[in-house]
């Protein structure tokens, strides 16, 4: 669950000012985490910005479409984002894997209604959409499979994608368990536990 006031930073090019596009994005976001995208109505997205429910729809053909925009737009940051840390961090794939970390821990801690929203809400879209943002995902999971298995290449490929997956479970379940603590120590811990899970 979201706490009030959180904004998912992933949604906007610039936070400070973000386009009536990304303010309803941001805006359907919070809601479908709070309630689930079923339960969440046009109208409901258009007065949590302030307009009426038919001007949504100058910027999204259906619910759907902003549930699909929502999840392939952050499944291509997360990629781009990974691939640009890793390539930032040189050749180590130990510090390949603490910027992969670190990244992640960002992403979980800055938007935790799109980790909510995913987690319930990819089985809602489309078959093709939901198709699209699971092939972006893969190529996401990847770019860690390769980092891990250069760190144990002694392991098999499947051994390091069970351990992508063991970090992003943990780093994902921020938005039960962020808040409790500051946001820099909880960055702090979460980095530190999920680098021992992927090293174990």
């Amino acid at each position: 669950m979201t706490r009030a006031g959180e904004v998912d930073t992933a949604l906007t090019a610039d936070a400070a000012r973000p386009s009536r596009r990304e303010q309803i994005l941001r805006a359907a976001a919070q809601l479908f985490a709070e309630r689930g995208a079923r339960s969440v109505g046009v109208d409901d997205v258009g007065a949590a910005v302030g307009v009426t429910g038919p001007a949504i729809y100058r910027h999204f053909a259906s619910k759907d479409a902003m549930l699909a925009e929502m999840l392939e737009g952050i499944s291509r940051r997360l990629l781009s984002g990974a691939r640009e840390r890793v390539a930032a961090a040189g050749p180590d794939p130990a510090a390949q894997l603490r910027a992969l970390v670190a990244f992640q821990v960002d992403f979980a801690l800055d938007n935790p209604a799109l980790i909510t929203v995913h987690e319930r809400d990819l089985a809602s879209l489309p078959a093709d959409d939901a198709a699209l943002v699971r092939r972006l995902q893969r190529s996401y999971v990847e770019v860690w499979v390769d980092v891990l298995a250069r760190l144990r290449p002694e392991e098999g490929t499947a051994a390091s994608r069970a351990r992508a997956h063991a970090v992003f479970g943990l780093v994902n379940s921020t938005p039960h368990s962020a808040g409790r603590v500051p946001r820099e120590r909880m960055a702090a811990l979460l980095a530190a536990m999920a680098e021992a899970a992927a090293a174990a």
